[in-house]
Order: C-alpha cells, then structure tokens, then sequence
C-alpha cells in the first residue's frame, strides 16, 4: 500500500515540475512533495 501512495506521490510531483516555469516555482515543488512523502511516511 504505502508502495502505491509513494509512486502517485512521485508522479504527481514530476506533472506539477514539468508545468512549471520558474527556478522559485520548482523550489516550491519539492518542498511541498517533500511534505507529502513526510505525512505519508508517518
């Protein structure tokens, strides 16, 4: 389960860094997948 939650997790985060256009963006990205994987991995 926790396999299934990490993998739409990670492609959710490659969509939302393909869209987007600016270096602060892509920073904003990964902090908030980093938040993401945090709560799930409790």
């Amino acid at each position: 389960m926790f396999k299934k939650i990490l993998v739409f997790i990670l492609l959710a985060l490659m969509i939302s860094l393909s869209a987007c256009n600016t270096i602060r963006g892509v920073g904003k990205d990964i902090q908030k997948g980093g938040e993401i994987i945090e709560k799930a991995a409790q």
